[in-house]
């Protein structure tokens, strides 16, 4: 099942789209200026809380999931915030929540770069501003074989792209994240040549399950999550999942990763979750659930994540234990 698009934007009843401005336009509109707007918050209802909550970088999200979403249990917000990899602020599980507050996140600009028709840097206000913003509950699977399900918020990567004007002849798309190591304790580590680096075959990026992700569980995203702003493949492992994105640039060539470039035989370009291809070092046909403790029975892992009908026919004809 897929989800169907509204013919228009008043047919969601949702206002029209915004011309993208570089940073610098001088218009009225500023991050700062962004008025809240109603959000309907399934973390709350699920809480007995409340509906509406106030969130300046989500929009107006609808009440009911994405027919992208999984209906299998989520995991807690609290699972969610305090164990997850964001080695700009450490190695630990715990470091990304432990050393993220004095991480700024408020002003922020994108740059969009190379084979597009509009490039620019553009206020993340900007960005989201005409974007209909959506819930989609996704399993996550981080290549270390422990998997979560999360309830993001954002909006699918192929808007923004189209409306940044793809050009003809470009065949990947690359990120990178913030480079800030005043406030990002863990980039003083020459472990990783910072910044951190990723990419997609263009074909990866327009896929509807592609998401540009701002909020997790109704509310904001979590500094120690990728804030503002972060990148959700849910048929790849987790790594693939930048954060904090800051440039996204169109080419023609398949762009350098950051884990291929440390572990090539161990992390491959593609990194589809397939429980038929073992890391080097241990087994991806099952995965630990967190939120169940550290003993908790271990589930079977899906091909793609189980994401397959969306996404299978990408590979057509490769070798995925090939192309890892």
């Amino acid at each position: 099942m897929s989800a169907v698009p509204p013919k228009s934007p008043a047919d969601a009843g949702l206002a029209a789209p915004l011309v993208l401005k570089p940073r610098g336009w001088r218009g009225d509109l500023r991050w700062s200026d962004v008025t809240p707007q109603g959000l309907w918050s399934r973390r709350a209802l699920l809480g007995g809380m409340g509906a509406l909550i106030a969130a300046p970088a989500l929009g107006q999200i609808a009440a009911e999931p994405s027919a992208y979403s999984t209906d299998e249990a989520m995991n807690s917000f609290e699972d969610i915030t305090s164990y997850n990899n964001f080695y700009e602020f450490g190695t630990g599980k715990g470091d990304p929540a432990a050393y993220s507050d004095g991480f700024t996140t408020d002003p922020w600009a994108v740059t969009i770069d190379g084979m597009v028709d509009r490039p620019g840097s553009y206020d993340l206000a900007d960005l989201i501003e005409a974007q209909p913003l959506e819930e989609r509950i996704y399993r996550l699977r981080c290549v270390e074989a422990w998997s979560m399900v999360i309830p993001w918020i954002g909006f699918p990567l192929a808007g923004l792209l189209d409306r940044v004007g793809v050009q003809s002849g470009a065949t990947h798309v690359a990120f990178e994240t913030v480079l800030r190591p005043e406030e990002m304790p863990g980039q003083s580590s020459r472990f990783i040549d910072w910044p951190y680096r990723e990419g997609l075959r263009l074909d990866e990026a327009m896929n509807p399950l592609t998401l540009m992700a701002t909020g997790l569980y109704g509310e904001p995203m979590p500094k120690q999550n990728g804030a503002p702003i972060r990148l959700v493949v849910p048929w790849k492992y987790g790594f693939k999942s930048i954060k904090s994105v800051v440039r996204i640039t169109l080419t023609n060539q398949q762009p350098r990763t950051t884990w291929q470039e440390l572990q090539p035989s161990e992390y491959g370009f593609y990194a589809n979750v397939n429980p038929e291809v073992d890391h080097p070092r241990w087994s991806q046909a099952s995965e630990r659930r967190i939120g169940g403790g550290f003993f908790a029975a271990r589930v079977d892992t899906q091909k793609f994540n189980g994401y397959g009908e969306y996404v299978a026919q990408l590979y057509a004809g490769q070798d995925l234990a090939q192309d890892y």
